[in-house]
């Protein structure tokens, strides 16, 4: 197969990259598309690169649950977890909530406790320490509370927990989970997780905190169905939306819907933890995909990272306004003690990478002491750089414990789960792009090797370690605000379903001024009146804010993913500058 060509000729961008346009398949498809509806050639540039029929381009645009949303029953002991819960609220038992520590297991704690709130109901939380107790249930824990529970909801956790759920004697435990499966299934009273061994994988991209949805659908089916009422799941989609990005599920299918609809429950501002959240981040505009991501997602994960385990859970449930601006607050700059370790652990990480080679197909690294709480963020970057798998590892006395990033198309989660049936991890699982793992010392190098071994049979290392994927071309004058908001009709854009990023063709910069310590704003036109703002941010920690702040009056191609910027009241075209190259 031969290689496409660079777009617009560019191997090596200011930032060294290889800039890659649309395939000749994906423009005769938007050409038809353009054809065939009103819609303007760069959106249909982006449906076809999502994949788009050109029939479904416009329903594709107004997604609807009641569209998308499937039948909780498709997956397996669905009906019976929904059953087991209404039978907790009828005999008003003693119900606890044992939830993984990340965003998706509070996300989905939180839906439980809400859920059972509407009933009368506390749910006892509990989120397992990090460092203390690892991942997932675990025997003490399942025994103390059995002890004082009739029920125990397992949360973004359990399908592997044969040991830990078969100790829980006196109560029953149900598994709400989408990592995963093994050839067999703990002794839980239900396992309801698309990732089973047993199920079809139709659903397999959803989050855990989306599972738990489904299986409240069905409870309020069953509540129906007794002629009385549930609580209204509608104002639940806020906690899935963020679950749904932060634990960077595909934003596809159902997964659209789901979040699309969850942002504008947010922006009504009506969970007091999410408000609270928002505040201190200083968010002050109506939420998108971005800001779960990488705004909101974060501070909630700090306390499991770094903190108390249970906080982020706890916050997303909290009812009352001045306990979650507490919380919220403590969440805050817990995030800004974990990135200050996180910046140590990827300077070393990077190093060590390097040293190893950037252009296997894994990439990966491990040190003595790394904190377990940020060792996946550390793999996020080192994948985000190198287009690749990452592992990194914290090495503490004979054992490692590692977290992992997959890419687009390669199955990490299979992979680790394959590594532990061979023996060389002490245990390991997850899902296709993230997984996690516990290493002995005297292992790592083997089972990194045959992990790698594995992970290229599935194609990783194959892409260019520096591609940048470009939609097309755009000029100036035709970024206009109603361009960009039917742009974002085609979101929201996440993981599975990239941002579109567009190149503007031989610009003149006509000014440009440093913001802050790092960042650079400049304007740019082609020339023929038309001009726009750009904010580039990180520019001054790598080439592209020397050579565009120094241009000297050289003209560049300007490439990257346009915004719209409100400030004091009005609202106007940005380009946020991911790369440039001589025109």
């Amino acid at each position: 197969m031969t290689e496409q060509a660079a777009f617009l000729g560019v191997e090596h961008s200011l930032t060294g990259r290889r800039w890659v346009g649309p395939t000749a398949e994906t423009t005769r498809l938007a050409e038809a598309m353009a054809q065939q509806t009103p819609l303007p050639q760069p959106l249909c540039l982006t449906l076809a690169r999502l994949g788009v029929p050109v029939a479904e381009a416009e329903a594709y645009l107004l997604p609807t649950l009641r569209d998308l949303l499937p039948d909780p029953r498709r997956m397996r002991d669905c009906d019976t977890a929904a059953a087991r819960l209404l039978a907790a609220v009828k005999h008003r038992q003693r119900i606890a909530i044992f939830a993984d520590y990340d965003v998706d297991g509070g996300s989905s704690a939180a839906l439980l406790i809400d859920w059972f709130r509407h009933f009368g109901m506390t749910a006892t939380l509990y989120v397992p320490d990090r460092i203390d107790e690892g991942y997932g249930p675990n025997v003490p824990a399942m025994q103390a509370l059995a002890r004082d529970h009739d029920l125990i909801v397992c949360v973004d956790c359990g399908t592997l927990s044969h040991e830990p759920i078969a100790a829980a004697t006196g109560a029953d435990v149900v598994v709400l989970d989408h990592h995963l499966g093994g050839e067999t299934l703990p002794p839980a009273l239900a396992v309801v997780n698309p990732n089973r061994q047993d199920e079809d994988g139709a659903l397999a991209h959803l989050c855990a905190a989306a599972v738990v949805f489904l299986v409240l659908v069905e409870a309020g089916r069953q509540i129906r169905e007794d002629g009385a009422t549930g609580p209204d799941l509608m104002g639940f989609l806020d906690l899935v939306a963020l679950a749904t990005v932060a634990d960077v599920a595909p934003l596809q299918g159902v997964n659209r819907a789901l979040v699309r609809q969850g942002l504008k429950i947010m922006a009504q501002r009506g969970r007091p933890g999410l408000v609270a959240l928002s505040d201190v981040a200083r968010l002050d505009r109506a939420p998108s995909s971005y800001h779960l991501g990488f705004v909101l997602g974060p501070r909630v994960n700090a306390g499991g990272r770094i903190g108390q385990a249970d906080l982020g859970a706890r916050l997303l449930a909290c009812e009352n306004p001045h306990e979650a601006r507490a919380m919220a607050e403590r969440l805050d700059q817990l995030n800004t003690e974990r990135r200050d370790i996180e910046a140590a652990v990827r300077a070393a990480a990077l190093e060590q990478a390097e040293a190893r080679g950037l252009e296997a197909p894994l990439v990966w690294a491990a040190g003595e002491g790394w904190h377990p709480g940020v060792v996946g963020i550390v793999a996020s970057r080192l994948k985000e750089m190198t287009n690749r798998p990452a592992i990194v590892i914290g090495l503490d006395g004979d054992e490692g414990k590692g977290s992992g990033r997959s890419v687009s198309g390669v199955d990490l989660g299979a992979s680790i789960q394959r590594l532990a049936s061979e023996g060389l991890l002490i245990k390991g699982g997850g899902h296709k792009m993230a997984a996690g793992l516990t290493v002995a010392r005297d292992r790592i190098e083997p089972a990194m090797a045959r992990l790698s071994e594995l992970l290229a049979k599935q194609g990783a290392g194959q892409g260019g370690a520096a591609d940048l994927r470009l939609d097309g071309l755009l000029m100036p004058g035709a970024a206009q605000v109603d361009l960009i908001e039917q742009m974002e009709q085609a979101g929201p854009f996440g993981a599975g379903a990239p941002a579109p990023r567009f190149v503007f063709p031989d610009c003149q910069i006509t000014f440009s001024r440093r913001v802050g310590d790092s960042h650079l704003k400049i304007g740019f036109g082609d020339g023929l009146g038309a001009r726009l703002d750009a904010i580039c941010f990180g520019a001054f920690d790598g080439p592209l804010g020397p050579a565009l702040d120094g241009h000297g009056g050289a003209r560049f191609h300007l490439a990257g993913r346009l915004e719209i910027n409100e400030w004091g009241g009005r609202q106007s075209v940005q380009l946020r500058l991911e790369d440039a190259a001589p025109a």
